[in-house]
This record gives C-alpha cells, structure tokens and sequence, in this order.
C-alpha cells in the first residue's frame, strides 16, 4: 500500500478539505484521532485500494459527533445531527489502526 498526504495547519482546515471533497449530500463523515494526529484516510484508487491519500493536521479530538460550520470554520461537539446547513464529522478514537500505523510512519 501506497500513501500521499497532505498535511493542515489546523483540524478547521481539514475539515474545510473534507467538506469540499465528499459527495454532494453527505452529511456525516467519518475522522479519526489517533497518535496525536486528527485525520481521514481516503482510497485514491478505488477498485484496487492500492494508494492512498492521508489528511491530516497534528492535535487530538475526542470521539463524538462534531458539527462544522463552514462560513464561520468553527466545530463544536454535538449530541446529535441539528441542522441540514452544517457538516457533521464522525469521529473515531480507534485503539489500534493498521493503516493508520503504516501511514504514520511514512510521515516519519
């Protein structure tokens, strides 16, 4: 397996890529926080599963449901999805991660 990675000076401006790259319609997205990293992990070639791309940013968030409010670029924790004008993030505290292990040390 093969990773590319863009990295982010803020877990806002991870969110902002995520938003901007998902599907029209998705309003939940999985993110996990792992390692001291905040990131997503996706397929860049589908079919095969072969390269992938990591974004991420350096922090750390609890695992929950968070709200992200792209015209103000603030999130905040919620207990459940509130409003249709917002993207909702997902995110996973995983205790161990393969991928995310093998992704991690290419950063290295």
């Amino acid at each position: 397996m093969k990773f590319e990675y863009e990295e982010f000076e803020s877990v806002e401006d991870v969110f902002l890529y995520l938003v901007s790259v998902a599907p029209y319609g998705k309003q939940v997205m999985p993110i996990s926080s792992y390692k001291g990293y905040v990131f997503a992990i996706i397929p860049l070639s589908p079919l095969s599963g072969d390269l992938m791309m990591m974004v991420y940013t350096k922090g750390k968030l609890d695992q929950g449901l968070v709200e992200f409010d792209v015209s103000t670029r603030k999130y905040r924790m919620v207990p459940a999805l509130e409003r249709s004008d917002r993207n909702y993030f997902i995110v996973l505290v995983p205790k161990v991660a393969t991928v995310a292990d093998e992704a991690i040390k290419g950063l290295k």
